[in-house]
């Protein structure tokens, strides 16, 4: 496995198995992944599709592997710019740790060329993405959308 390009970590107060839940959970994944719900059987090879609320597509993927509850690995393509869609897939993993009555929640990114548009965009991206994970299983209460430079 080679170096991640992009590692983002954050400790959630909530147990493991909810915060695996919000991952692999379209409804969840609503209020906290840019309004997109992620759909996938969640078996090495199934698709991993998020799409918005219209139904269109905003990413496409696939599980690699899965230790569901601990560890997911999956490809992921943009599809909301023809740009970044150009660029090819990245591929994300995501590891779920126990960290004495707190969940370390890592996500790491791979096979993205550095300083390309999918590494600046994901650069960016996780850190809202991972917060409102975090603000919403710990408040109940998804973060504000907000747009470039923080504009709701």
């Amino acid at each position: 496995m080679n170096q991640p390009v992009h590692v983002y970590t954050a400790f959630i107060d909530a147990p493991t198995d909810t915060v695996w839940a919000a991952i692999v959970d379209g409804d969840t994944t609503l209020k906290y992944f840019y309004g997109t719900r992620v759909e996938s059987t969640w078996e090495p090879g199934a698709e991993v599709l998020y799409r918005y609320p219209d139904g269109t597509k905003a990413s496409e993927g696939e599980v690699i592997a899965i230790d569901p509850g601990r560890r997911l690995e999956m490809t992921f393509l943009p599809l909301w710019d023809p740009e970044l869609t150009a660029e090819g897939p990245a591929r994300e993993v995501w590891l779920v740790e126990d960290a004495g009555g707190v969940t370390k929640l890592t996500v790491e990114t791979y096979d993205v060329p550095e300083g390309g548009r999918i590494h600046t965009d994901f650069a960016g991206g996780f850190p809202f993405i991972i917060s409102g994970l975090k603000t919403l299983l710990e408040t109940g209460k998804p973060l504000p959308v907000v747009g470039p430079g923080g504009a709701e």
